[in-house]
């Protein structure tokens, strides 16, 4: 049976760049179907307005029903906060019968209360945005008829019923019913229910990079076979759909720190005020615990306690607003310190389109016998550029007026495959070799040198920027192939802003020094590694990380997985392989591999903004200080009212502005810690004098005015 060499549908709209390179089109047919998925990508990457009222309502349910001692728990600060509410609120109702100040208990009471639930509104805000971008990707998630192949006849299944390692035919017009490999045919997939990218995305068999697909994307061109390789439940739009609602999110180790630094404190201040008790006893005049409990809740470092959760869900919704999938914020708060980028070349920096561009004769060959043996060496490869060789060889041929020339590999003979160890592939029949490949592998498996015309050939591709391959027919060599690839455009300009955060780039690529460094040299990567092998990655990922540095790693082939796996930040591309995505801690939905300046980027921010709202709690304390201490204790030691720099009303007027003030921060905070404080690539020192002047500064000069406008109101209106 014999086949076209390349075959591919037209497209009549405008395609991507990197297909434009390889001068594939294809149809793209607009539907309602199509329209819908689109419409639903677009929501997702602008990402839901927090202050919308279905996600406020949602929102305000969640606060109160995380008002649970048990998910209170999870939050030492608040909890101790809801403990003092508890107990205020008691002292309310004594007050009621005449056993205290009413008015003013109840009012300190509703205030802390307050806190409590501003604490919870915010982390449920961030967390209803999340679940909002869920149910648009549920609507994705939908059970649609599938034609899975039995013994080569079809049945018409539910998808739900399909499971790993089944068969199914998906035409055009279809949606794919799970996750899988194609395993036959060529078609263009709309993925924009996944990516929000409308230009559909080639799909092919033999291809480490493009025969992935994912469930619930439409084939928009001819059909294709596929192996699902996901069960229902399992697949990856599942499991998208369960991390951004935030099911599965786990704290982060600087989380989990800090929440530990806060339970810390917490306990030292309860301790402290709880000895405050007798020492007002001694005096004569013993505080109240109402006072008392306001004191605590103002000396708790309840901003960053109550905004420390939503800062780190909102963090994971903006990267999976960049189209990024973090399979745990441990992955984006790495990304925030990460010191060494590794990239693979191919289809990373370059398009990986390698096509066939020359095949240049050496050491005398005709060109017809090296055409015939650079065809011959291909016919049983399948990739993209075994087929552009053959290609390239037919049409050459044909124009030498040779007409008979094989379609596929002949009865009889042996493909010899394509490996990453040993980088050649070739075919052998009737007792004769012909093998290309790599170089140094085809020569090494001559064993001899390479001449001076095929090194001369080598270096003129290589300074072109393409990869040499060689062409054998077991005994010496034939011929050097031209294989042109393209650096994608503004990757210099990329990787001189990761040069700016402080970030050495480092090119992977399993091509010769020549080639390597050519490329290296256009891209502007400060590094690179040639001829590398998929332990040399994981090697170097492990040198530059016993030298104290966290690596992040992008990658898109099964033979990336290893070193994805192993570096602190993996970040596969959605068009790689199942394997690579697996093996990551991140996934780019746009399959580009410079978005991990991006993620970097939310990183930084991510940490500064707790680093912010860490240094603006600590900060405001400071003033509450001066509100509280002074009010509370001035009638045993009238002494302390030289500490009364704010000239507040009176004691009780003091302690209510203080304890509102508490509570609104958190509320004028809550838009700071969903959108983050915006980062400028700039040298840490710098940041940080950055941050402490505005945060540090802001939050010790504005709980001065905030509390002091607040006792105006206050007492003008009577209220203490």
């Amino acid at each position: 049976m014999t086949q076209p060499p390349i075959e591919r549908p037209t497209r009549t709209v405008p395609a991507r760049d990197e297909d434009v390179t390889r001068g594939l089109v294809a149809p793209t047919r607009r539907t309602p179907e199509t329209d819908a998925m689109k419409e639903t990508a677009a929501q997702r990457r602008r990402g839901a307005s927090p202050w919308t009222w279905p996600l406020v309502r949602r929102a305000a349910v969640d606060a109160l029903r995380k008002l649970h001692p048990r998910k209170m728990a999870a939050n030492p600060v608040m909890l101790a906060v809801e403990l003092g509410s508890l107990l205020v609120t008691f002292s309310a109702v004594r007050a009621a019968f005449g056993e205290g100040n009413f008015g003013f208990t109840v009012q300190i009471a509703a205030w802390l209360w307050f806190t409590v639930l501003f604490a919870n509104f915010a982390e449920a805000i961030a967390e209803a945005r999340g679940r909002a971008q869920a149910d648009s990707l549920r609507s994705t998630s939908q059970d649609v008829p599938a034609r899975r192949l039995v013994d080569s006849h079809e049945e018409s299944v539910p998808s739900r019923q399909l499971r790993k390692g089944d068969v199914v035919l998906v035409r055009e017009g279809e949606i794919i019913p799970g996750d899988g490999e194609v395993i036959a045919g060529v078609a263009y997939v709309n993925e924009a229910a996944i990516t929000g990218e409308s230009a559909p995305v080639l799909k092919e068999p033999g291809t480490d990079i493009r025969s992935a697909v994912t469930g619930g994307t439409q084939v928009v061109s001819d059909a294709l076979t596929i192996r699902i390789t996901a069960t229902p439940g399992e697949t990856f739009l599942d499991r998208m759909i369960a991390l951004v609602e935030g099911a599965q999110r786990q704290k982060t180790p600087n989380e989990v720190a800090l929440s530990i630094l806060l339970a810390a404190l917490s306990l030292i201040f309860l301790i402290v005020v709880v000895t405050l008790q007798p020492f007002s006893g001694y005096a004569g005049e013993p505080v109240t615990a109402v006072v008392l409990t306001a004191l605590l809740v103002t000396l708790l470092p309840t901003t960053i306690g109550a905004l420390l959760s939503a800062i780190g869900i909102a963090g994971m919704d903006r990267v999976t607003r960049f189209n990024v999938l973090a399979l745990s914020g441990r992955a984006v708060e790495a990304a925030g310190d990460v010191d060494v980028l590794l990239l693979d070349k191919t289809g990373t920096i370059t398009y990986g389109n390698r096509l066939a561009e020359e095949i240049v004769p050496v050491d005398g060959t005709p060109e017809r016998e090296a055409l015939e043996a650079a065809l011959h060496a291909s016919l049983g490869d399948e990739t993209p550029e075994g087929r552009s060789v053959a290609a390239y060889a037919r049409q050459r041929l044909a124009a030498l007026g040779v007409t008979s020339l094989p379609d596929s590999a002949p009865a009889g003979s042996e493909v010899i495959p394509f490996s990453a160890e040993t980088r050649t592939s070739g075919l052998l029949l009737e007792g004769r070799t012909w093998l290309k490949g790599a170089i140094d592998a085809i020569v090494a498996a001559l064993g001899t040198e390479p001449s001076a015309e095929t090194a001369a050939q080598r270096d003129r591709v290589a300074r072109l920027g393409g990869t040499p391959l060689l062409v054998s027919d077991g005994r010496r060599a034939l011929a050097v192939i031209y294989l042109k690839d393209t650096v994608k455009p503004g990757m210099r300009e990329r990787f001189a802003e990761l040069r700016q955060m402080g970030i050495r780039t480092v090119m992977v690529t399993g091509d010769n020094r020549t080639t390597a460094a050519t490329i290296a040299e256009e891209a502007g990567v400060d590094d690179f590694l040639a001829e590398a092998k998929p332990e040399d990655k994981i090697t170097a990922i492990r040198r530059y990380q016993a030298e104290g540095r966290l690596v992040a790693m992008t990658g898109d082939g099964t033979n990336d997985a290893p070193a994805l796996a192993q570096a602190d930040v993996g970040l596969a591309m959605n068009s790689g392989t199942a394997a690579a995505r697996e093996a990551a801690n991140m996934v780019d939905l746009d399959s580009d591999p410079t978005k991990l300046i991006e993620v970097v980027r939310i990183g930084k921010q991510l940490l500064m903004t707790r680093g912010a709202i860490t240094t603006f709690s600590v900060a405001n304390d400071l003033a509450k200080y001066f509100a509280i201490l002074p009010a509370a204790f001035v009638v045993a030691y009238p002494q302390l009212d030289d500490l009364n720099v704010m000239r507040l009303a009176s004691p009780e007027s003091a302690i209510l502005s203080a304890v509102i003030f508490n509570a609104l921060i958190i509320v004028a905070l809550i838009p700071l810690a969903l959108r983050g404080v915006a980062y400028r690539p700039a040298p840490a020192a710098t940041l940080l004098l950055r941050n402490l002047g505005i945060y540090g500064l802001g939050g010790l000069v504005a709980p001065f005015a905030g509390i002091k406008l607040i006792d105006l109101v206050v007492s003008a209106l009577g209220l203490a």
